[in-house]
């Protein structure tokens, strides 16, 4: 039977990925299905978010002595970094069964392999800042990406009556990244790193099971 997983995660970065950014959430979503072997082959997505930024003062060449950043229209800007990503990987595992409540249930072990993505959104608030438009902000938001393991243990609950079904564990990324952008602005150099970004967390979400016949299951 296949089932549809959604749910949130909490990370916290370690490697390259400490260096750029504080802990973050991921909201995700997954499309799994279990052969009888109790193997599973499931489809992951997740979009990253953080409020954290470690890298430094990146606008500090179209900032003043102050350290404000000043509109077009002459007015001081209100400007704000955030961590935004996503990921998508396709998981091979297997939930050894635990019998209760029922033989669908038990520990939920995965490995798989995709692609990861993450910068830093540079949001303006109120007025227009000619350094920071469409173009321009590409030179600051550190636009990264490459392949991406990834690997879940946790435990998986299908309940008899179908209504309360779940899973949580603890998950792993390990993203082999480089910075796309040609040049970063405020270095002033070209970032041709080779980049480990990691995240380990909590990761739990609600499951809808989505059999393809009646499952029954008795017990004494």
């Amino acid at each position: 039977f296949s089932f549809f997983g959604i749910g949130i995660a909490v990370h916290l970065p370690a490697a390259d990925m400490a260096n750029r950014f504080g802990s973050n959430a991921a909201a995700h979503s997954n499309f799994s299905y279990k052969f009888k072997s109790g193997f599973t082959l499931t489809a992951n997505g997740g979009f990253l978010f953080g409020n954290t930024i470690n890298e430094g003062n990146i606008l500090r060449g179209i900032s003043t002595s102050d350290g404000e950043i000043i509109g077009n229209d002459g007015r001081i800007s209100q400007i704000r970094l955030f961590e935004r990503g996503y990921f998508t990987c396709i998981d091979a595992g297997k939930i050894f069964s635990l019998k209760k409540p029922n033989p669908n249930s038990g520990i939920w072990i995965t490995l798989g392999a995709g692609f990861i993505q993450h910068k830093i959104r540079i949001e303006n608030i109120g007025n227009a800042v000619y350094g920071l438009d469409k173009e321009y902000v590409k030179g600051y938001d550190r636009l990264t990406n490459g392949l991406m393991l990834h690997q879940f243990v946790g435990y998986v609950y299908f309940g008899n009556k179908r209504l309360v079904n779940f899973f949580a564990g603890i998950e792993g990324l390990q993203g082999f990244t480089q910075n796309r952008r040609s040049y970063n602005f405020d270095t002033m150099s070209t970032d041709s790193k080779k980049r480990l970004d990691v995240l380990i967390g909590i990761k739990a979400g609600w499951i809808l099971p989505l059999y393809t016949k009646p499952d029954k299951f008795y017990y004494n």
